[in-house]
């Protein structure tokens, strides 16, 4: 018997609209703290988790930023995040795929960078209960993306082996963590990162959002 094959997506940008709420509410924080970066900066680093964002910061712009400072910017963010909230929108074509691999007996979890406060705004956008779904956030594990370890807990999840797992994703982050664990990625142009980009950190595909994803699924599902 053929393996079936499983999905594990990433959230902002792969699901729901919300990358440049997400550079947004960084930015309000940075300059809340005195922290001068250009919001593109900030976009390209937008899918790692936020410690590793804060950690490349302060290496990028030769600052200090101490404990107590990265904790308040975290928190300075969670906060704007929630303030644009009510712009957050899932993406074209978003539900009907999740709908379509349940429909379809494929198992499917979520793996995001975000804590789950930032998740439930998503999951809202998404219409979807927290606490009936599989999903794995920044809380559950160590590591951040591109570490693995997020996708590597939502196969443990799945209970599936992660070789079997495709990992759908906007950022070269979740390309470079696919890599790493042996899953395949899959990637979606809705997060801003252009086709050569995710195909050079590993994408085997790229669509364009989860609705082009859904018209080509036969490319890259082995259904049961």
């Amino acid at each position: 018997m053929r393996p079936q094959t499983s999905f594990i997506f990433d959230l902002d940008g792969t699901l729901t609209d919300s990358v440049y709420q997400n550079v947004a509410a960084w930015k309000e924080a940075l300059d809340s703290e005195d922290i001068p970066l250009a919001m593109w900066r900030i976009h390209r680093k937008i899918g790692m988790s936020g410690g590793l964002m804060l950690k490349t910061l302060s290496r990028e712009t030769g600052l200090d930023i101490s404990e107590a400072q990265a904790k308040r910017l975290s928190e300075k963010h969670a906060q704007a995040y929630e303030r644009l909230q009510g712009q957050i929108i899932a993406l074209p074509g978003a539900v009907e795929l999740l709908d379509t691999l349940s429909q379809d007996n494929l198992k499917w979890c979520i793996a995001t960078s975000g804590g789950i406060d930032t998740a439930t705004i998503n999951l809202k956008a998404l219409k979807l209960d927290i606490n009936k779904i599989n999903i794995i956030t920044r809380d559950d594990v160590k590591y951040g993306k591109p570490d693995p370890d997020l996708f590597l807990a939502a196969a443990e999840k799945l209970e599936v082996p992660i070789e079997e797992c495709l990992v759908i994703g906007d950022a070269v982050w979740d390309m470079l963590a696919a890599r790493r664990c042996k899953a395949t990625g899959i990637g979606l142009l809705s997060g801003g990162y252009d086709i050569a980009e995710l195909e050079r950190a590993g994408a085997l595909r790229v669509y364009e959002d989860p609705k082009d994803l859904l018209e080509h699924l036969d490319e890259i599902a082995s259904r049961p």
